[in-house]
């Protein structure tokens, strides 16, 4: 098996780890309700996804 030869030093670790961040999620306006949904998910506010009805959202329940 492979064994380090050294240490790895503390630059060499944090600047590996420097690329491993969470990226923020792409938000875009629904083509229904013109609300901030996330991409390639159901708008949460109508319950549409592509341009039709998925399930029907509690707001609308309430009006």
């Amino acid at each position: 098996m492979a064994n380090p030869k050294g240490k790895t030093s503390r630059t060499r670790t944090r600047q590996r780890r420097a690329n491993t961040h969470l990226a923020m999620p792409s938000i875009i306006s629904c083509s229904n309700c013109k609300k901030p949904t996330q991409a390639h998910h159901v708008c949460t506010s109508c319950g549409y996804y592509k341009g039709r009805n998925v399930f029907e959202s509690k707001e609308k329940e309430k009006k």
